[in-house]
């Protein structure tokens, strides 16, 4: 070997050990840690949880307060509101109850507790067509979250006939029946306080109160409503304040169990016009692209009459989709809703096309514009469109 070559590699060598001591001390490249929090799903295992099996009596406002014995229950407001000036936004507030056993947790602990909270919020501003959302999960114990009502199980403090909460954002009655409410909640620069007052007497859906999801017994819940409720409060959205007022709608369910083994979604409507009537609609759809049967709705007149419809009543055709840029979800955002026994002809559309909640759970709630015919008479009105399975299937967790 010459003393070229070995001069040669010799540099070879002097420099790949500089270069490996060089990566020795370089920081350490992990990867990017990613994450996703999961909303909880529901028990396989149902032995022990109440079950929705038949009609049942309400007593208020003790049926406004939690029902632990059963697995899930949701308390849910939705409103369109504007300010004197004509800006116009929606709003979402939920709160949720998972019981993750049937039976109470006996640990010897302030913080021990079988129940789960957790909470979604979202507001739209329609003019400007941005929608925001968050979301808060706590147990419901050692003052972190919970809910309470008069005469019922777990009943509130003297002065209070209903009270639900997670940490900083609550539902509060403000008179003794829980017929008016305080909703507050805020998200980043995003903020809540509303005062709702119910017009219309409260609306039991499906056989008086008693809403199946299946034919299998005890895939039912127990559902009523507040179809309209008065609203007026402040609003911030974007660090900029609002005084609104408008219309809200006020949703109580809870059952064990409710959807049926191949339900892989739902599309539920809320609508109010503007002649005082109020509409309730659902359907769920399969895995194998059928409805279910159980898919049902209610008609609310003026004078607060309800007449329930069965899902051979009513077609749901959807007209127009938005797909997210977020989920890749396609969600039908324009639907005619057509009730021939009553006459009645719907175009629903959406406020804003992008209110997807991207949350635990993936799914569109949004501001929706109301505009058709009731036998022949022209109606207008707003309401709130809730899409779920389009994202993800929540088969299992309801």
């Amino acid at each position: 070997m010459t003393k070229a070559i070995r001069t040669a590699i010799g540099v070879l060598v002097i420099l790949a050990l500089s270069g490996l001591a060089w990566l020795a001390f370089q920081p350490t490249q992990r990867p990017q840690a990613r994450a996703r929090l999961e909303a909880p799903q529901a028990r396989s295992d149902l032995s022990g949880f109440a079950r929705a099996l038949a009609p049942r009596s309400f007593t208020f406002p003790a049926d406004h307060g939690p029902h632990p014995n059963y697995q899930t229950e949701w308390w849910y407001y939705t409103g369109n509101v504007q300010d004197q000036l004509g800006r116009a936004f929606g709003y979402q507030f939920t709160i949720f109850r998972r019981a993750l056993t049937a039976e109470p947790i006996t640990r010897a602990s302030s913080l021990a507790t079988n129940q789960l909270y957790f909470a979604h919020f979202a507001l739209t501003d329609i003019n400007g067509q941005q929608h925001v959302a968050g979301e808060k999960f706590s147990r419901g114990a050692g003052g972190l979250a919970g809910a309470c009502a008069r005469g019922s199980d777990t009943p509130c403090p003297d002065g209070i006939s209903f009270h639900a909460f997670i940490e900083d954002w609550s539902v509060i009655a403000l008179d003794e029946i829980g017929d008016v409410v305080r909703i507050r909640a805020a998200h980043e620069n995003h903020q809540l306080d509303l005062t709702l007052r119910s017009i219309k007497p409260i609306v039991l859906h499906g056989d008086r109160g008693h809403s199946p999801k299946s034919s299998e017994p005890g895939n039912a819940s127990f559902y009523y409503s507040f179809t309209r409720l008065q609203t007026e409060g402040q609003l911030r959205f974007d660090g900029t304040s609002f005084a609104v007022s408008g219309l809200s709608w006020m949703d109580h369910e809870w059952s064990t169990s409710a959807l049926g083994a191949n339900a892989v979604g739902w599309d539920w409507f809320s609508i109010q016009l503007d002649d005082q009537r109020e509409l309730m609609l659902f359907q769920i759809r399969n895995a194998d692209g059928t409805l279910e049967p159980a898919s049902t709705a209610t008609f609310v007149e003026a004078n607060g009459q309800t007449i329930h419809l069965t899902g051979n009543d009513f077609r749901l055709e959807p007209q127009a989709h938005w797909r997210s840029p977020h989920s890749g979800g396609e969600y039908p955002v324009r639907w005619r809703i057509h009730i021939p026994s009553r006459q009645i002809d719907l175009t629903v559309e959406a406020r804003a096309a992008d209110q997807e909640m991207n949350v635990s759970i993936v799914y569109w709630e949004g501001a929706i514009s109301v505009s058709g015919a009731i036998q022949g008479r022209p109606v207008r009105g707003h309401g709130y469109l809730e899409m779920t399975g389009y994202a993800e299937s929540i088969n299992g967790r309801f």
